[in-house]
């Protein structure tokens, strides 16, 4: 009967006495803005310098978007190097990382004559696939490695 016992008080101890570890939330979590300044900007930053960028100039702000200045504002991450000459910018219309996204880059002081879909493929929205795809699409401009 002790055994009965013993198995009983395991169990119980299973179920509701030992709780499970809860894990921390996601940085993608975070508001919007800190997401930006505290994850984002530094991790895309320290990807692109490896890549071997260097003078980069990160920064994240809320203006209009030329093409489309009549639609209002929109938070963007621009980047630029080679003096302002080559740039590139990640749109957010909304202050979500899950929710839309636009791209576009530019050479020569230029202003972008497209902007295109960003990473709207992709179900689940984290920071390493958000430095990903400016790296690749970066690449893709032949602006990052030698091809």
């Amino acid at each position: 009967m002790a055994e009965d016992d013993k198995k009983a008080q395991t169990t119980a101890a299973n179920k509701g006495g030992n709780p499970k570890k809860e894990k921390p939330p996601a940085v993608e979590d975070k508001p919007f803005a800190d997401f930006m300044h505290q994850d984002y900007l530094p991790a895309l930053k320290q990807e692109l310098e490896n890549q071997g960028l260097e003078d980069l100039d990160l920064k994240f702000e809320k203006r209009r978007v030329p093409p489309l200045d009549a639609k209002g504002d929109c938070w963007q991450v621009i980047g630029t190097w080679q003096g302002g000459n080559r740039r590139f910018v990640v749109y957010f219309p909304k202050a979500d990382i899950k929710g839309p996204r636009a791209f576009s880059c530019s050479a020569d002081g230029t202003q972008p004559s497209t902007i295109e879909p960003f990473l709207m493929d992709e179900r689940k929205i984290n920071l390493s696939l958000l430095v990903f795809g400016v790296v690749q699409r970066l690449n893709a401009q032949k602006w990052l490695a030698r091809n």
